[in-house]
């Protein structure tokens, strides 16, 4: 079937494009996406607290967790194309509001299902605001500037583990979880009146629609960006969930040291999007793939070289490094697979990175609970070297036809 022409898979402007909003809209945006990434993972250091004071099971609990990645997974097409006609700088604010309206209601919730609920909303923006905001940096700065503009705002990914979560945890331990959620919800408000200063209005371009992310789909451009995202975040997701008990029962690490290896990977995530968003540009496909050879090395030599500090520190720092760049590299490849309908590309791209972290967690999961830490690494770098070798597989299909 031959690839939808540009006329079959969006609609005209409207409108004259807005004018930009430079680097301060940019910010804004990330500071958007850094207040999602942190409410949406901050359950992780409370989860005991919060498990009982519901009495709830640490399972049960963990629903936190699982539930808002399936859900954005879902959310991001249907809201996306639901909402497809109003300006995106105020869905942008509509998601945000949504956010903070979640974390006020987590923080005052009198049963663990009103929790749940909280999370609901969580998945929704996700969904939403990741769709809109992680394609928007072409229409905020200069063209020559989108790759650094859009590892930027990618950028707020490892700022939201290094800075949002440590913080969140101190807060409740000093203060109590739902102080921290409450925190969390001030901070939120704190954004939506940036992006309602800062970002300019933004009417739509081309409108979204369930056809147009249908068409995308019959291109071999988007299906071979969604499995090679697939492979890298289902074996970043799967191993690095459980690095914890990796470093407890296999480096022996205490928990302070846990924590400072932990900040070291985040600091060396924030190197690797700023390094992926500087060559990104020329090369998406070999900036995503020597991230995933370097995932894969670095997991499968964890458990050789990772029984000693030096060791998994040191491995660390290189997946820090290499899982950095993925977010970056991932959504400039599905931009570049459909020039034409970045919005759409940006729909396949949240949804296809939120159900694997979701499903990475999951399986990750079911492995360490019938095997061991240094199992779930070996097969979390086995499926990135599998990404590596697809990766060589469509270069060489491309040069044969060539």
């Amino acid at each position: 079937m031959p690839a939808p022409t540009t006329a079959s898979i969006h609609d005209r402007p409207s409108s004259p494009r807005p004018s930009r909003g430079g680097w301060p809209a940019v910010v804004s945006v990330a500071l958007g996406i850094f207040a999602i990434v942190t409410t949406e993972i901050l359950p992780i250091g409370l989860l005991t607290s919060i498990g009982a004071d519901f009495t709830v099971s640490d399972g049960m609990a963990g629903l936190m967790m699982t539930m808002p990645g399936f859900l954005a997974a879902v959310a991001a097409p249907l809201v996306t194309t639901a909402t497809a006609r109003f300006d995106r700088r105020l869905m942008l604010c509509v998601f945000t509001l949504l956010l903070a309206l979640a974390n006020f209601l987590a923080a005052a919730a009198p049963d663990y299902w009103l929790v749940l609920v909280s999370r609901v909303m969580v998945g929704i923006t996700i969904g939403g605001f990741w769709s809109i905001g992680a394609g928007l940096a072409e229409r905020l700065v200069p063209p020559e500037s989108a790759g650094r503009a859009t590892a930027v705002i990618f950028s707020a990914v490892p700022l939201g583990s290094v800075l949002g979560v440590p913080a969140g945890t101190l807060v409740g331990e000093l203060a109590g979880w739902r102080t921290a959620f409450t925190a969390m919800g001030v901070l939120t408000v704190g954004v939506l009146v940036m992006l309602l200063r800062q970002v300019p209005p933004l009417p739509p371009v081309r409108a979204t629609r369930l056809s147009v992310l249908g068409g995308l789909l019959k291109t071999t451009g988007i299906r071979l960006a969604l499995l090679l995202t697939f492979l890298v975040v289902l074996a970043h997701f799967g191993t690095y969930t459980y690095v914890t008990p990796f470093l407890e029962r296999v480096t022996h690490a205490g928990g302070g040291t846990i924590t400072a290896f932990l900040l070291l990977y985040g600091a060396a995530g924030v190197l690797g999007n700023w390094l992926g968003g500087a060559w990104v540009v020329r090369c998406p496909r070999t900036v995503l793939g020597l991230a995933a050879g370097l995932i894969g090395a670095a997991t499968l030599l964890l458990p050789v070289l990772g029984r000693r500090d030096a060791g998994a520190v040191a491995l660390l720092l290189v997946w820090g490094v290499a899982y950095g760049a993925v977010p970056v590299a991932s959504q400039n490849w599905f931009s570049r697979a459909a020039p034409d309908a970045p919005e759409a590309a940006s729909v396949l791209f949240t949804t296809c990175f939120q159900a694997t972290i979701s499903s990475g967690a999951l399986l990750g999961g079911v492995a360490l609970d019938r095997t061991s830490p240094s199992a779930v690494m070996l097969l979390g770098g086995c499926v990135a070297l599998l990404a590596v070798l697809t990766l060589g597989a469509a270069r060489a299909a491309r040069a044969t036809e060539g």
